[in-house]
C-alpha cells in the first residue's frame, strides 16, 4: 500500500511516503515558520523525488493531536482535503504515540512530551511489546508534577522524549531522579515514517466527521464559553 504520512502537530513538519514495508522517503524539519505555507509544497517535492504521482496513493495517515492547535488543525485539513480529493482513506494517529514510537525497544515506559504552557505538558504512557507500541496511559494533560508523581509510582525506567523535554528535564529529575532516562536529542522530533507505520495498523476515518483531537479547548474558545456561561447567570 502506498502511504502518505503528515505531521504537523508542532513546530516539527513531518511527511513520509511509504510503500508497502519501505518508506520511500522522508522530509522533517523542526523550525518556527509557517506549516500552511510549507506543508504542500513539501509534499509535491516529496512525492516528485520518490517518482510517485498522487493519484498512486491509496492511503493518508495524520498525526491528529494534540499538540499546537493550528499546527493540529492544518494537518489534517490538508490530509481530508487530499483523502476527499483521491476518494481513498484517511487515518488519524495520536501525535504523541507518534513520537513515542521514536523509543520503541527501551526496556522500560516511554513518555512522549509537549509543553502546554502553565506548568503543563501533553502527555501520554506507552511501552514496547515485542517490537510494538502499546499505550499503558490514555494520551492526556497535566500539571508536570502531578504526572511525575504518577510515573514514580511505577518504580521503573522512565525514557522521556520530545523537543520541549528541556524545558520540563529540571523537575523531572527532581522528582525521578535516576528512574528518568532522557532521549538523545536524535530522537527528539517526531518522524514521519513512523506514523505511516502505526496508521496502517488503525482504522480508516469517516472523512466527514473525522477532526482533531485537541485534548482541551483552544484558549479563546474555553474563554469565550466560560463569558457566555457567566452572561447566563447574570
Amino acid at each position: 500500500m502506498k502511504v502518505l504520512a503528515i505531521d504537523t502537530s508542532n513546530y516539527t513538519m513531518s511527511i513520509a511516503v511509504l510503500d508497502g514495508q519501505m518508506v520511500l522517503g522522508e522530509l522533517t524539519t523542526n523550525l518556527k515558520k509557517n506549516h500552511s505555507v510549507r506543508l504542500m509544497p513539501a509534499i509535491e517535492q516529496l512525492l516528485q523525488e520518490c517518482g510517485m504521482k498522487p493519484k498512486e496513493l491509496q492511503k493518508i495517515v495524520v498525526a491528529d493531536g494534540p499538540g499546537s492547535y493550528t499546527g493540529v488543525r492544518i494537518g489534517v485539513t490538508v490530509a481530508k482535503t487530499l483523502a476527499w480529493s483521491l476518494q481513498i482513506p484517511i487515518t488519524g494517529v495520536s501525535s504523541l504515540e507518534a513520537l513515542a514510537a521514536n523509543g520503541l525497544f527501551f526496556p522500560g515506559y516511554i513518555c512522549p512530551l509537549f509543553d502546554a504552557r502553565r506548568q503543563q505538558v501533553y502527555t501520554g504512557l506507552y511501552k514496547d511489546e515485542a517490537g510494538a507500541l502499546q499505550s499503558v496511559k490514555p494520551d492526556t494533560i497535566l500539571i508536570i508534577t502531578d504526572w511525575l508523581q504518577q510515573l514514580k509510582e511505577l518504580g521503573q525506567p522512565v525514557l522521556f522524549v520530545g523537543s520541549d523535554v528541556p524545558l520540563h528535564r529540571e523537575v523531572i529529575e527532581q522528582e525521578l531522579g535516576e528512574q528518568a532516562v532522557f532521549a538523545p536529542i536524535s530522537r527528539y522530533n517526531p518522524r514521519a515514517g513512523e506514523l505511516a507505520v502505526l496508521g496502517l495498523q488503525k482504522p480508516d476515518e469517516d472523512i466527514h466527521s473525522f477532526v482533531p483531537n485537541y485534548i482541551r479547548l483552544a484558549e479563546a474558545e474555553a474563554n469565550w464559553l466560560a463569558s457566555q456561561g457567566q452572561g447566563l447567570q447574570k
